[in-house]
């Protein structure tokens, strides 16, 4: 269950971009994750695992990170 949740969880916020045309920055979107309220409840379900595996099963979690 632990690396399905790591798996399914993304480290960083998936929704910040730049958006880049000749080379040139020309606007940055924001991470929209801050504004979500179940954030926070994701990022430390996320952590758990993590420390689960890390600590509980032994296993390299850098695969995850």
């Amino acid at each position: 269950m632990a690396h399905a949740v790591c798996k399914l969880i993304p480290p960083q916020c998936p929704f910040e971009r730049d958006i880049i045309i000749f080379g040139r920055k020309i606007v940055h979107i924001p991470p929209m994750c801050k504004l979500n309220p179940l954030y926070e409840q994701f990022t430390g379900l996320r952590f758990r695992a993590l420390c689960y595996l890390a600590d509980e099963c032994h296993e390299d979690i850098s695969k995850y990170c």
